[in-house]
């Protein structure tokens, strides 16, 4: 018992600074946000809400540069003005637009917030038992090594969720008419808006997986759905 102690210490440990990461963020928010009023916009997002069978699809502008979208722990959706930018330029469709919005709904949806909340509280655990192994066996780089390995975890889970936010809005899109093709022709353009923004190496695409990757699991799922629908 007085084993297991520290580890669930740990996991203790990792609820709560989950749960005092998502106040932080949730404040940032609040202050530096509005709610997206764009005529253009509307009837896209209708066409969202009337597939979810839902009212309206609040969707909110967060005040920053980088190119992204974010699904919240309270369930809120969001664009940031960078994207926002891409838009009204022309750079980026309403339509593909109308995809991230999708694809952050699909976080939502599916509960990754929570999920992440576990998986945060999971790999804190699973790296203090790491690096007290690999400490004993491998001097100086054992931490190291301990790090590498719950960093590649993360990543892996955090894939297996956009994975499955793409899924989701697929079929969202699919249903309200717009098909797949908005979100494959966003995910061809991804690399060269966030490079234009200034974002040599978004910390996004470190957790997302690879742009081929995602597009092919697109294509496969609309294939696998089509050829079902027969």
């Amino acid at each position: 018992m007085f084993r297991l102690l520290p580890i669930l210490l740990l996991v203790l440990y990792g609820f709560a600074m989950w749960h005092f990461s998502t106040w932080q963020l949730k404040r940032q928010l609040n202050g530096n946000s509005r709610r997206l009023r764009d005529s253009k916009l509307e009837p896209y997002l209708d066409r969202l809400a009337a597939a979810l069978e839902v009212s309206e699809i609040p969707v909110h502008v967060y005040q920053i540069e980088p190119v992204n979208g974010l699904a919240a722990p309270d369930g809120r959706v969001f664009i940031t003005e960078g994207f926002m930018r891409k838009y009204r330029n022309r750079e980026v469709s309403a339509e593909e637009l109308t995809s991230v919005i999708a694809h952050e709904l699909g976080h939502v949806a599916l509960g990754h917030s929570r999920r992440r909340m576990i998986d945060f509280s999971g790999q804190n655990a699973l790296r203090a038992v790491l690096m007290t192994v690999l400490g004993r066996f491998i001097p100086f780089i054992g931490p190291w090594i301990a790090n590498l390995i719950t960093a590649a975890l993360a990543a892996r889970l955090s894939q297996r969720d956009e994975f499955e936010a793409d899924e989701f809005a697929s079929a969202l899109m699919i249903k309200a008419g717009f098909g797949t093709a908005p979100q494959v022709s966003l995910f061809r353009k991804l690399d060269a808006l966030t490079k234009n923004a200034g974002q040599t190496t978004p910390a996004w695409l470190l957790t997302h997986p690879k742009t081929e990757k995602r597009i092919a699991a697109i294509e496969a799922n609309q294939l696998r759905w089509s050829r079902a629908e027969r």
